[in-house]
């Protein structure tokens, strides 16, 4: 299994296609990238490029059609490699809100007598102490999220992929959520790759960006970050000249990519 301290990426001349021969579609490719370990990688551009048939080939969730995909120096395993969080928090409506999360601990082979600590810190790690009972109708979709987060936290993974997860919130639990994932990240050391379409939320995210064009996807723009990444108030930030300028510069480079 890769160590959670060596989620170091590599892919190679990978191009991904979907459908039988004759009648195939490249989604994505050739990418080459390599990504240090604990960066927050932004992928960012317009609907259909490709980003999120990257986060699946980094999970394991498929295999790339050509060339190479390693984390930590081996084919990432579902499950193993990357705790996910996708669109929809997909939670268990049956279970509460602990146990949505002692349900991610067993998969992750934390033993019984360490997952009630275990699902507190994680909790906690979210902004959701005291939920554990609550059932997952009883909260907010912006907590759901914040169950998702813990979810995919709770196995000790090299990598934490985030797949749109704010797309369908309201604009402060938006802001809020931004934060909350900048500031998990940087606690955990987990190498984050995080998808969207919007030049804003890559612009406060990311400390590396990478912009797709359209299909197929291939780099257009590769952007290291130059802002602080902690001790920094997030309104400051966003009001910052710096970040104006990194947000417009993002944007205008997914404008010219989707053309």
């Amino acid at each position: 299994m890769p160590s959670r301290s060596d989620g170091a990426i590599h892919l190679r001349a990978v191009t991904h296609r979907y459908g039988r021969a004759g009648r195939e579609v490249t989604a994505v490719g050739p990418v080459d990238l390599t990504v240090e370990p604990g960066s927050f990688l932004v992928l960012v551009g317009a609907s259909g490029c490709g980003k999120s048939t990257l986060l699946r080939l980094l999970a394991g969730f498929e295999t790339p059609t050509e060339g190479t995909v390693a984390v930590a120096g081996a084919p990432p395993t579902p499950g193993l490699t990357a705790g996910v969080v996708f669109q929809q928090p997909r939670l268990f409506p049956w279970r509460t809100v602990g146990g949505n999360v002692d349900l991610a601990l067993k998969y992750a082979r934390v033993p019984r007598e360490q997952r009630s600590a275990r699902r507190e810190e994680l909790l906690a790690r979210v902004g959701l102490e005291g939920t554990a009972d609550r059932r997952v109708w009883e909260i907010s979709g912006g907590q759901q999220q914040r169950v998702a987060i813990a979810r995919a936290l709770a196995a000790e993974t090299p990598l934490f992929l985030l797949d749109e997860p704010f797309a369908a919130l309201d604009a402060l639990s938006r802001e809020r959520l931004q934060e909350d994932v900048r500031q998990v990240s940087a606690e955990s050391g987990r190498t984050t790759v995080f998808v969207t379409h919007s030049a804003d939320e890559a612009a406060f995210l990311g400390s590396r960006i990478v912009v797709l064009t359209r299909r197929p996807g291939q780099v257009a723009l590769d952007l290291p970050v130059d802002l602080p990444r902690t001790g920094v108030d997030p309104d400051e930030l966003r009001r910052s000249p710096e970040y104006v300028e990194l947000r417009a510069e993002v944007g205008r480079a997914v404008k010219a990519a989707a053309a």
